[in-house]
């Protein structure tokens, strides 16, 4: 799966991000709305996160998809 597929479906996956990163609240994830650079962000920000980190698994989660 990539991560244009979870953006459109991003009503579905907010709850995996969620289970996924229990640290990111519901009003994050609406703030996200599917883009990835945007829970990258906010990755960095809840967890201290490098970019590459939060990337990786974010590219992780998509293949678990």
């Amino acid at each position: 799966m990539n991560w244009d597929q979870i953006e459109g479906n991003w009503q579905e996956y907010k709850g995996k991000v969620k289970q996924q990163w229990g640290k990111l609240t519901d009003d994050d994830l609406d703030r996200v709305d599917g883009k990835r650079d945007e829970l990258v962000g906010k990755l960095q920000a809840r967890y201290g996160y490098e970019r590459e980190r939060a990337e990786r698994e974010l590219d992780q989660f998509c293949s678990s998809c």
